[in-house]
């Protein structure tokens, strides 16, 4: 991808100063303030360097309504505004140990940003599923921060990735084995937090309140316990379409989400695990 990109002159090569640390040559930013993240040293000096960068003037917005995954939900207005304000010029590449290896377009010792890296590895597991359509799931927060850096690698061939936005979950609620006692829910306790909880926090991207856990298992058991062996051709073609669109009201209706288990456990389904389901 990165090399498709630089042929294309989405990305470039260029000259610029950066400030290394003095200690172990870690690049640390365009500041002075702070010290060395990899290995604490408090100073630096200022120095040239070739870096990947991407100039977003020729792109045009980074984010926009087409790069999230969401049917009748409203639109992040304020992340296409953070978006909008981030520098023309990204650096996208880090004096880092882990990532994307840069050597092989000159720049030795670099990798790409991990939020752009972040990225690659997404669309790297879709074209193993071969998936067409990938949707990462992510906070608001996280999207803020990763967009403008992942613009350039949201496109591979025929693949195009796509955000599905998600509130936070009270994960230490929902792990508590007294709830699954009470409610006689053990058997749906990994669905429950692994699958379903995931899948309605991207319904409600202000995040899930702690006492609404208990409703959501007994809805989750209630679909459980009434998913058909065969689920209806009608119903189970609506759901994928509604899936595909990013409609994510069924999540709260017992026969469309009675449909959904039924499908994802047989592994040839569209939502079951052999396919990449959220």
């Amino acid at each position: 991808m990165t090399r498709g990109l630089l042929a294309d002159g989405t990305l470039t090569v260029r000259d610029l100063p950066v400030r290394l640390c003095t200690r172990c040559g870690h690049m640390t930013g365009a500041g002075t303030a702070g010290d060395c993240r990899s290995c604490g040293h408090g100073s630096s000096r200022v120095a040239r360097r070739s870096l990947l960068v991407f100039d977003r003037t020729a792109h045009g917005p980074v984010l926009g309504r087409d790069d999230v995954h969401a049917a009748g939900a409203r639109a992040p207005s304020h992340l296409f505004t953070i978006a909008h304000h981030v520098p023309r010029l990204l650096v996208l590449s880090r004096t880092r140990s882990h990532g994307v290896d840069l050597a092989p377009f000159g720049l030795e010792g670099m990798v790409l940003d991990p939020r752009a890296g972040l990225h690659v590895a997404v669309l790297a597991a879709a074209g193993e599923f071969g998936a067409g359509r990938p949707v990462m799931t992510v906070t608001e927060n996280a999207a803020a921060d990763v967009a403008a850096y992942g613009a350039p690698f949201r496109r591979h061939g025929p693949m195009r990735l796509r955000y599905l936005l998600h509130g936070k979950i009270p994960y230490e609620t929902a792990a508590s084995d007294r709830l699954y006692e009470v409610h006689r829910a053990q058997a749906v306790k990994d669905l429950f937090t692994d699958w379903y909880l995931p899948l309605c926090a991207a319904r409600e991207r202000a995040g899930i309140s702690a006492v609404r856990i208990p409703a959501l298992l007994k809805l989750l058991r209630r679909a459980h316990l009434a998913r058909p062996t065969t689920p209806p051709g009608d119903l189970l073609t609506d759901l994928r379409h509604r899936v595909a669109a990013g409609d994510m009201r069924w999540m709260t209706d017992v026969r469309a989400l009675g449909c959904a288990l039924s499908d994802r456990e047989d592994t040839s389904g569209p939502t079951g695990p052999t396919r990449g389901a959220p």
